[in-house]
């Protein structure tokens, strides 16, 4: 009976049931709970307190870690159901989930709009209240990996031009150096990019930039114009920090935080006392003594300074090298994919959370400016923790095809 129900299974439905990637998984879930763990010996004074007047903890130590374990339970209950569908329907959801992300970030200078920390990022719907760019970096990515895996047979023949207009020889010259092509990715991004910057929200351009750019790489868009886009969008970048105060002092403020240690400086010279305070093997989980007020976002976008205050830089090379082993099995899981759309979803997510994590930490040990950059798995957050576990089931429902015959 079951042979016979497994022959009554479509190829596709046969296919979403193949075996999961349990190196992938096994990282995802460990990284998972030492996070859970850190939250809770990041947060609890903090909680205590309540020193945060949007929050209402009521004292209770434990408010943060109980909701970010809700959210950790929710995300890889969403993880698991996400990688058992094939993830071919996710190629006709991407212009879905790219369109519900820019009306969300819209939604941010509406009444449904939350501020934190001096920025407008946030929306709060049902109670629940999150950054839309979280979900506008997988809309990116899903809508250039669509596209772009069936760029081969959308290119067909050559487009015959009337070299008898100017435009049609202006249009023969652009379509053979390919910038033709570009212009449906060139259009999404500008329009993704001009609302994430309407939010000041320079760490989520950035991270869309890199996204979009690796998947673009990948499929294989001549080399050229990663030079010019490059350098075209490092040039538009460097004018808006240049051209935004609050962006160049904290530019100045990474260079000399001793020059304004009342203010901006504080922040980033309080981590690097706990991170010099750990030591090798550090003071022991749950000891940290930066965390009793002194260092602030402590369970959020600093927390990677407890890990190095309470497990030492040996523990800090373990949570790294745990990361590194991640984005290894992700990019060879990608190189292994059934087909090229599977290729470009699993780069895309992989660079995505690879990217993050370098940000994260080099703001945190003060070799990059601060750019509000989250610590995956670890900071504090209950939606951008679900997000990111989606994410890992999308790769993981990758991995379930890799055993199947390669397709186009």
């Amino acid at each position: 009976m079951a042979r016979k129900a497994k022959r009554d299974l479509t190829i596709e439905q046969q296919l979403a049931r193949g075996p999961i990637d349990l190196p992938f998984l096994a990282l995802v879930l460990l990284l998972a709970a030492v996070g859970l763990i850190m939250v809770l010996s990041a947060s609890y004074i903090s909680a205590m307190y309540n020193l945060d007047p949007a929050i209402n903890t009521e004292g209770d130590p434990l408010y943060y870690f109980k909701r970010q374990f809700v959210f950790a339970v929710m995300g890889v209950a969403a993880m698991f159901v996400i990688s058992k569908i094939d993830y071919q329907h996710f190629r006709w959801m991407s212009i879905f989930v790219l369109a519900a992300s820019v009306v969300l970030m819209l939604l941010v200078f509406t009444p449904l709009g939350r501020s934190g920390g001096g920025a407008r990022r946030w929306v709060n719907i049902l109670g629940i209240r999150f950054q839309p760019s979280e979900i506008a970096k997988i809309g990116v990515i899903l809508y250039f990996s669509a596209r772009l895996s069936k760029r081969n047979s959308q290119l067909g023949p050559p487009k015959k031009w009337s070299r008898r207009t100017l435009t049609g020889r202006w249009g023969e010259k652009l379509d053979r150096i390919g910038f033709l092509e570009l212009v449906p990715y060139g259009v999404c991004l500008v329009v993704v990019l001009g609302v994430i910057a309407l939010q000041k929200h320079m760490s989520a351009m950035i991270l869309v930039i890199v996204a979009a750019a690796s998947v673009l790489f990948v499929s294989g868009i001549r080399l050229y114009w990663f030079f010019a886009g490059g350098g075209l969008a490092a040039a538009a970048l460097w004018f808006i920090i240049t051209q935004t105060d609050y962006m160049k002092a904290r530019i100045e403020i990474w260079q000399d935080p001793l020059s304004d240690l009342q203010n901006g400086g504080y922040q980033p010279w309080q981590a690097r006392i706990a991170i010099g305070s750990g030591g090798l093997l550090g003071a022991g989980l749950g000891n940290s003594r930066q965390k009793y007020l002194f260092l602030p976002e402590e369970h959020n976008d600093y927390i990677f300074a407890v890990v190095c205050e309470e497990m030492g830089m040996v523990g800090a090379c373990v949570i790294i090298a745990l990361f590194s082993l991640l984005i290894i099995r992700g990019y060879w899981l990608a190189i292994h994919a059934r087909d090229r759309f599977g290729t470009l979803l699993v780069v895309g997510i992989t660079t995505l959370t690879g990217m993050q994590v370098f940000f994260n930490i080099g703001v945190v040990t003060g070799v990059l400016p601060p750019t509000g950059i989250s610590l995956p798995f670890f900071s504090y957050g209950g939606t951008a923790l679900m997000i990111q576990l989606a994410e890992m089931g999308m790769v993981l429902s990758v991995s379930r095809q890799i055993a199947a015959p390669k397709a186009e």
